[in-house]
């Protein structure tokens, strides 16, 4: 049996091997770490971290979102800025390395081109496109195993469904084909985002409002109802804080039955260039436009922006994947409530959620926050 894994079995438990594990676990805390430092959306929150052949910590790295290296790569990006040499070195990170190159390169050849000698990975991928990094590591003699074979089981469990509820959100979004769900609200302190005359203009002060515009640059798509269309006329577009649009913009999205206004700014935009044409869906089939979005589209990330109606019915159906509050330090008293038509009826059927400490921030005068919405049924975490 190997220093690698595995339980100890009588006299094969040496302190020599001991010791190897204790430095793989630490080696797995150490992703653990690295992976809480990535951003929460459409791509997985990873960490890796690179052990010599003898167990030293080499160098760490994780994934600071799209369009960025991915745990793997950079880890050994900050290895060789430090001079090290990775030959034959463990690789542990806490999602199976991505199998395919798209925006940045395969991270399973990029490890064997390395000359990388053992890779630990948590949790299997279940992106249809990246998985299978493990087969092609193995093809090219590197030891692969999962988290949970490589150490005792009662460790590679605790590990393994750390490293899993880590992106738990990103793996039921993945397994149900569809985007992963960014909701945005900006409300009052008693929950209301707008008068009983309907007036919202403007709720949340400058910088939460740029902060806002700030993730529609990075989302791929921003989705409102018809009723939010018809009332506000959006344009739904990223722009700076003197107004002026983002070289990136978000496809724009609206989910329905009523018709637009003929000459509101949506409507018109129907007729401009297709890449700038807003996708209208007559449905309230809110489930079934996802799996359109991201099959026909191309939308990893969705943000929906608007209004309470289209907001209370994905989260009624848990599609909301990361709630963002924009929280003004205001009250109203009466108007319309951010959230309606749940179907609660009783304190045990309440939606739960977990706020994410290092998120909470003041953005001039107003508290903004995520939320991530608490496990409403077990789900596997081994290979997921």
């Amino acid at each position: 049996m190997s220093d690698a894994g595995g339980e100890d079995h009588g006299h094969e438990s040496t302190p020599s091997r001991r010791r190897a594990r204790k430095r793989l676990r630490e080696g797995c805390e150490r992703a653990l770490e690295q992976a809480r430092r990535g951003p929460l959306g459409a791509n997985p929150r990873v960490g890796a971290a690179l052990l010599s052949p003898s167990g030293e910590l080499l160098a760490t790295g994780f994934h600071r979102g799209a369009r960025t290296p991915h745990a793997e790569a950079d880890a050994l990006a900050v290895a060789r800025e430090r001079g090290l040499d990775v030959h034959g070195a463990t690789c542990i990170v806490t999602l199976e390395p991505c199998a395919h190159a798209g925006r940045t390169p395969s991270c399973a050849r990029t490890l064997v081109d390395a000359g990388i000698g053992r890779v630990l990975y948590a949790v299997r991928d279940p992106h249809d496109v990246a998985a299978n990094g493990s087969a092609i590591l193995r093809s090219a003699g590197i030891d692969t195993r999962l988290w949970s074979d490589a150490l005792p089981a009662s460790v590679g469990r605790d590990l393994t469904a750390r490293a899993a509820e880590l992106n738990r959100r990103w793996f039921q979004a993945t397994r149900e084909s569809r985007p992963f769900v960014t909701a945005k609200i900006a409300q009052t302190l008693d929950g209301y985002v707008a008068a009983a005359d309907g007036t919202n203009a403007w709720i949340t002060g400058e910088d939460a409002r740029a902060e806002g515009h700030a993730l529609r640059s990075v989302v791929d798509a921003i989705a409102v109802g018809t009723a939010t269309a018809r009332a506000d006329d959006p344009a739904l577009t990223a722009r700076d804080a003197h107004g002026r649009l983002g070289a990136r913009q978000p496809r724009r999205v609206v989910i329905g039955e009523s018709p637009l206004e003929p000459h509101s700014r949506l409507a018109k935009a129907v007729h401009g260039p297709e890449h700038a044409r807003p996708l209208l869906y007559r449905t309230r089939d809110i489930r079934g436009v996802l799996e359109d979005l991201r099959a026909d589209h191309g939308v990893e990330h969705l943000l929906i922006e608007g209004g309470p109606r289209l907001i209370s019915a994905a989260l009624s159906l848990d599609l909301v994947d990361d709630l963002w509050i924009h929280q003004a330090p205001t009250m109203l008293g009466a108007g319309t409530p951010s959230v309606a038509g749940l179907g609660i009826e009783t304190l045990s059927e309440r939606l739960d959620f977990d706020i994410v400490p290092e998120s909470l921030h003041m953005s001039g005068s107003d508290l903004l926050f995520h939320a991530i919405p608490r496990t409403r049924q077990q789900t596997p975490t081994k290979g997921e």
